[in-house]
């Protein structure tokens, strides 16, 4: 690991002032932001991220689950997925969050890691991770040896000719489907960006995956209310059945009314470069009755657009059986 200074930020605009002197928030920044360190860490030990200067955050007051506005909730950047994970109003109000935060890592990485970590957490992919490899995400216009390379845990959805890494957070997967927004402070003052946003395809500059700019803090993130009567669930397929990542995973939210979908949200996680909304499949099942012919149609709609390689072309038809058994469990009596 490299030589780097470390500061504590003693506000959210004093970190705001220390990150700013980064030229980038994106891969290569100078300054990164410290709170439970199970991705930066790992990532500087691989001399992946290399800051001249971390600035720890875990001390400005952003670790509280409070009463949102609109009978929603939200959630300080530094609240642990443990916290997160187990409390209360998550655990009854948005089950799908909850079975996602639990479905990540392991129980010592969820007692360290933060909710801005997990939204912010990095691609595993193996050739971003190793710096003997060329990869776009990491060292810009170098090529990227995964397009040839080894497949199996890549995407299918949102690739590009220069960067096929997932994204693979489970948290992210759920946030998608509950429609948050994220809160961030900056230089130029606070904004909100809905989740939908927050995320960027790699395109031609896998390198800048968020919207963050120089100095931007996440501060929270908010979730509104479900509709009445929704209900919500988390699917993760994967090789073993703790601490690891997703192969396919499938968040939902269902609202049904007289045997008819009223509001379904459909998010697919270990099969994208983002955290991904399967909007076409969402409509495919809006306004008609919840059969398991309708399931079966929007889980092909879902994947319709899928890029497979040798190495992964069995995600596509995983993911879609993920899909049509994630609704099923969160439909229970109401599936005809």
């Amino acid at each position: 690991m490299r030589t780097f200074e470390l500061r504590r930020a003693a506000s959210v605009d004093d970190a705001v002032l220390l990150g700013a002197a980064s030229p980038t928030a994106q891969q290569g920044a100078t300054v990164r932001y410290l709170a439970g360190g199970t991705t930066l860490l790992d990532l500087m030990k691989l001399d992946v991220e290399q800051p001249a200067h971390v600035v720890q955050i875990d001390r400005l007051g952003l670790d509280r689950i409070e009463a949102g506005e609109d009978a929603g909730l939200s959630i300080g950047a530094t609240v642990r997925n443990s916290d997160l994970a187990h409390d209360e109003r998550v655990r009854l109000g948005y089950p799908v969050l909850c079975e996602a935060l639990l479905a990540g890592a392991s129980g010592q990485l969820r007692n360290m890691a933060t909710t801005a970590g997990n939204l912010l957490q990095r691609t595993r992919c193996v050739y971003f991770r190793d710096p003997g490899m060329a990869c776009n995400k990491r060292v810009p216009g170098s090529g990227c040896d995964a397009l040839e390379g080894y497949h199996r845990n890549l995407a299918l959805l949102g690739t590009s000719e220069h960067c096929i890494a997932t994204n693979p957070s489970d948290m992210n997967v759920a946030l998608v489907v509950l429609e948050a927004v994220v809160h961030v402070a900056g230089l130029h003052g606070r904004r909100a960006i809905p989740i939908a946003n927050f995320h960027l395809l790699p395109r031609d500059t896998p390198h800048i995956e968020t919207p963050l700019m120089p100095g931007d803090l996440v501060t929270h993130i908010t979730l509104p209310p479900l509709p009445p009567g929704a209900r919500s669930g988390y699917l993760k397929l994967r090789d073993r059945a703790s601490y690891e990542f997703a192969l396919a995973s499938c968040a939902v939210v269902l609202q049904v009314t007289d045997g008819r979908v009223e509001r379904v949200r459909l998010g697919l996680g270990g099969v994208a470069t983002r955290p991904w909304r399967a909007v076409d499949a969402e409509h495919i099942l809006t306004g008609q009755p919840l059969t398991v012919a309708n399931i079966e149609a929007a889980a092909a709609v879902a994947l319709r657009d899928a890029q497979p390689r040798p190495g992964n072309a069995f995600k596509a038809e995983l993911a879609r059986r993920c899909i049509v058994q994630a609704i099923r469990n969160v439909a229970g009596e109401d599936l005809q």
